[in-house]
């Protein structure tokens, strides 16, 4: 299975904002939309950067409060690894565990054409391993 298989099934919509967000802007859209990040796209609409729910928490503890005005550039993730559609679901296993984090945009040509979180992963990783079982019970049964 791959990155394309599971935008297929879940969708490519992409929660996005501008560097210019706020960061309460950006915590009230997380919280309204129940998403852990989001991808921060810059005029051209190329990823500028991501912005995750542990990002905000950092910043209050490190920072206080007053964080929360400041624009979402200040305390985004500017080198944001993505991943593609022809990526296998091994692939993105091993690059989010590797790397500790939960969300992945999909970039095909420059352009931002989905996100894969973790949740998604274990979702299609669970029904692959139950169709293998499946497939495995079969054989056994009718050989």
């Amino acid at each position: 299975m791959n990155v394309a298989t599971i935008l297929k099934q879940k969708g490519r919509a992409v929660a996005t904002a501008s560097p210019s967000t706020t960061l309460l802007d950006i915590a009230n859209k997380l919280a309204a939309k129940r998403i852990g990040a989001m991808v921060i796209v810059g005029a051209g609409g190329e990823v500028a950067g991501i912005v995750s729910e542990r990002d905000i928490i950092r910043m209050l503890g490190s920072d206080g409060p007053q964080c929360l005005t400041r624009p979402v550039s200040e305390s985004m993730t500017r080198a944001v690894v993505s991943c593609q559609e022809s990526d296998t679901l091994e692939e993105i296993m091993s690059m989010m565990t590797a790397r500790r984090f939960r969300h992945l945009p999909v970039v095909e040509d420059g352009a931002l054409v989905g996100i894969i979180s973790i949740g998604d992963v274990v979702k299609h990783h669970i029904a692959e391993v139950e169709m293998e079982a499946t497939a495995m019970r079969e054989y056994i049964t009718h050989s």
